[in-house]
C-alpha cells in the first residue's frame, strides 16, 4: 500500500527535476542558443526597417510622380480642348476618380456641358422592367420612343434616350429642344437612376465615361453587361473615351480591348484612378475629336503610355 511518506517523496523528485531542468535550460539560453536567438532577431529588425525605408521610398516616389503629371498637364493641357463640348459620364464605380478626370478635361479648355452620375439602380437587373417603362415615358417629342431600341433591355433603351438629349443629334435629325432635355432628364433624376452634379447646359460632341473596378456580388456578370451597353449606346451618337481603374476582370475597359468592334470606335485609359490617367485621358479625347482615331492606353499589356499628338 502506497503511504503519504510515499507521495511527499515523489512530489519532491518531480519538483527537484522542474529545478534542475530550469537551471540547465536557463544556462544553456545564456550560453550559444541565447547569442543565436539575439542575431536572428537583431536581423529581422533591420530587414523590416529596410523594408519600412524601402515602402517609404516607393510612396515618395509615387507622390513626386503624381505631382510632376500634375505639373506638366498644366504645360501639355491647356488649349488643346477649346470649343469643343464634352459630357462626363460616371458609372458606379468610377465615381473616386470621377473629380480627377473633370478637372484635367477642364484644365485643356474642354467646355464640359454637365456631368451625370448613373446610379447602381441603373444597373441592377431587377430594374429591367421598370426601367424599360421609363425610358417610354420619359421620351419626348423631339427624343421620341419610336428611335429607341425595341429589343425588351431597359439599360439599353434609357441609355439610347440618353445619349440622345445629352449627345448632339446626327446631321439631318432635328436637335433636340432645351425643355425636352431638361424633361428627359428629370425623369431619371426623380426616379433615382441618375444624378446630375453638373447642370446639363446643352448637347456635347463627345462623352467620357468615368469606370472602375467590375462587379463582384452575385448579379455581376449582368451588372457588368450593363455597363457596357451604356458605353455602346453613347457610342453610336458621339467621341467617346472610357477612362477605367485596371484592364482585367471583366470591367468596362478589358471588355472594349477584348472587342475587334469596340476596340475601333472607343478609346480606354486604364489607370484614370491615376493623375497620370487623368491626363492621358483628356489627351485621348483630343485625339479622338481631332485626328478621329482611338488608342489603347495606361499600363496594362498591350496599352501605350500616351498618345502620341500631331505637332
Amino acid at each position: 500500500m502506497i503511504n503519504f511518506r510515499y507521495h511527499v517523496v515523489s512530489l519532491t523528485a518531480v519538483f527537484l527535476a522542474l529545478a534542475i531542468g530550469l537551471v540547465v535550460g536557463t544556462a544553456a539560453l545564456n550560453g550559444p542558443v541565447a547569442d543565436s536567438l539575439k542575431e536572428t532577431v537583431n536581423s529581422l529588425r533591420k530587414d523590416n526597417q529596410q523594408m519600412r525605408q524601402s515602402v517609404n521610398s516607393l510612396q515618395k516616389e509615387l507622390d513626386m510622380e503624381e505631382d510632376f503629371a500634375a505639373e506638366i498637364a498644366q504645360i501639355m493641357l491647356p488649349g488643346k480642348l477649346t470649343g469643343k463640348r464634352v459630357m462626363v459620364l460616371s458609372l458606379p464605380t468610377g465615381r473616386e476618380h470621377t473629380e480627377g478626370v473633370l478637372k484635367m478635361l477642364q484644365t485643356a479648355g474642354a467646355t464640359v456641358t454637365g456631368r451625370v452620375d448613373i446610379q447602381d439602380k441603373f444597373v441592377n437587373p431587377d430594374n429591367n422592367t421598370s426601367l424599360m417603362e421609363l425610358a417610354v415615358t420619359a421620351a419626348r417629342p423631339t427624343a421620341p420612343a419610336s428611335a429607341l431600341p425595341g429589343n425588351g433591355n431597359g439599360v439599353e433603351t434609357s441609355s439610347a434616350l440618353l445619349a440622345s438629349v445629352l449627345l448632339d443629334r446626327p446631321q439631318g435629325t432635328p436637335a433636340v429642344t432645351e425643355a425636352d432635355r431638361r424633361a428627359v432628364l428629370a425623369a431619371y433624376v426623380n426616379a433615382g437612376y441618375l444624378t446630375s452634379e453638373e447642370k446639363v447646359t446643352g448637347p456635347a460632341e463627345a462623352v467620357v465615361v468615368v469606370s472602375g473596378q467590375p462587379y463582384v456580388d452575385k448579379d455581376s456578370a449582368k451588372k457588368d453587361e450593363s455597363v457596357v451597353k451604356i458605353a455602346e449606346q453613347f457610342d453610336r451618337t458621339g467621341a467617346i473615351v472610357v477612362g477605367g481603374n485596371g484592364s482585367a476582370g471583366g470591367n468596362l475597359v478589358a471588355v472594349v480591348r477584348g472587342d475587334p468592334v469596340l476596340a475601333q470606335t472607343i478609346s480606354t485609359v486604364d489607370n484614370a484612378n491615376t493623375v497620370q490617367g487623368q491626363l492621358v485621358t483628356s489627351l485621348a479625347l483630343v485625339q479622338q475629336l481631332t485626328e478621329k482615331r482611338t488608342g489603347q492606353y495606361g499600363v496594362g499589356d498591350n496599352a501605350t503610355l500616351v498618345p502620341r499628338l500631331p505637332q
